[in-house]
């Protein structure tokens, strides 16, 4: 019994150091890094020889009534609507047909994922030259098929931010594909194959047999798309920097504005404690849903 008593000691020690060094990641890099924006956000931003001061609750005050936040809020809850479905959808659509037998199969997956592996400063820059007024790749498409005037789509308020979405599910749509494509793998042939002989279509088999095994994968692949949602800044700021008057500006991007442009951090921990009480309160809400309709093996 004391040898039993031992061994499961030593068991729970060995399986706490191997824990030890993703811990201490965990901890240094995220945090202890959230718990010191939460404090930092009660007090003032320190300048020079003036160190900062306790001031309550006086930079959420400003945060609530401050116009240009609730903008960007909303420019970013109205990205997460644009990217979010269409990105997953893509992707559910490009992995159940690069999982069929097709000729260049092996062509068409990596022509699908490759604009996952380019660094997003280069992506932002080839949709830069698609989106250049008068000589870019679309304006000169609609120019010569339809005889459309030039465009300008990312410094116009009303299409700015569209764009930037079209880029962000060109960009996300083949990350989340590779995801797909595994789990599409994973689904036991026989399963399919009993469907057939029992009559039933394409379609029924995606809705009643495929679809809902994929939804471990389509949990994880929501919560990353969510989090990719509202941690944006590259692509706004090779494209539009935010503009114009702030209509193609992201939450994280304002942030950014905030704490290293004007060099109010205080202000900016603020912010950030609101992005990530919304992004906690969307991937709870997440689980929640997402749970009662998962099947795990």
């Amino acid at each position: 019994m004391k040898m039993r008593a031992l061994k499961l000691k030593r068991d729970w020690i060995h399986g706490w150091l191997l824990l030890m060094p993703a811990l201490v990641f965990l901890f240094a890099f995220t945090h202890i890094p959230a718990i010191t924006t939460l404090i930092n956000s009660f007090f003032s931003t320190p300048r020079g020889r003036r160190s900062a001061k306790f001031i309550g609750l006086e930079n959420y005050d400003r945060m609530v009534n401050d116009p240009v936040f609730w903008k960007v809020l909303w420019n970013n809850l109205w990205f997460a609507i644009g990217t979010i479905p269409a990105s997953v959808g893509l992707a559910i659509v490009m992995a159940l047909w690069v999982n069929e037998k097709l000729m260049g199969r092996g062509f068409v997956r990596m022509a699908y994922f490759t604009p996952t592996v380019l660094p997003l400063i280069a992506v932002a820059n080839i949709w830069l030259f698609f989106f250049t007024p008068g000589f870019g790749l679309f304006d000169q498409i609609t120019g010569f098929l339809f005889g459309w005037p030039a465009s300008n789509y990312l410094g116009n308020p009303d299409t700015a931010l569209n764009a930037i979405i079209v880029v962000t599910v060109w960009k996300e749509a083949g990350f989340f594909m590779i995801f797909y494509l595994a789990a599409l793998q994973a689904i036991p042939v026989s399963l399919k194959e009993a469907a057939q002989i029992e009559g039933a279509g394409r379609w029924t088999i995606f809705w009643r047999i495929t679809f809902p095994l994929l939804m471990p994968t389509t949990l994880f692949v929501c919560v990353n798309a969510v989090i990719n949602s509202f941690r944006l800044v590259d692509h706004i700021f090779i494209l539009t920097d935010g503009g114009p008057d702030n209509a193609s500006a992201l939450l994280l991007f304002y942030i950014y504005e905030v704490a290293f442009r004007f060099w109010e951090t205080a202000y900016g921990a603020t912010l950030t404690v609101a992005l990530l009480a919304l992004l906690s309160l969307l991937a709870i809400g997440q689980f929640f849903f997402f749970d009662r309709k998962v099947h795990y093996k």
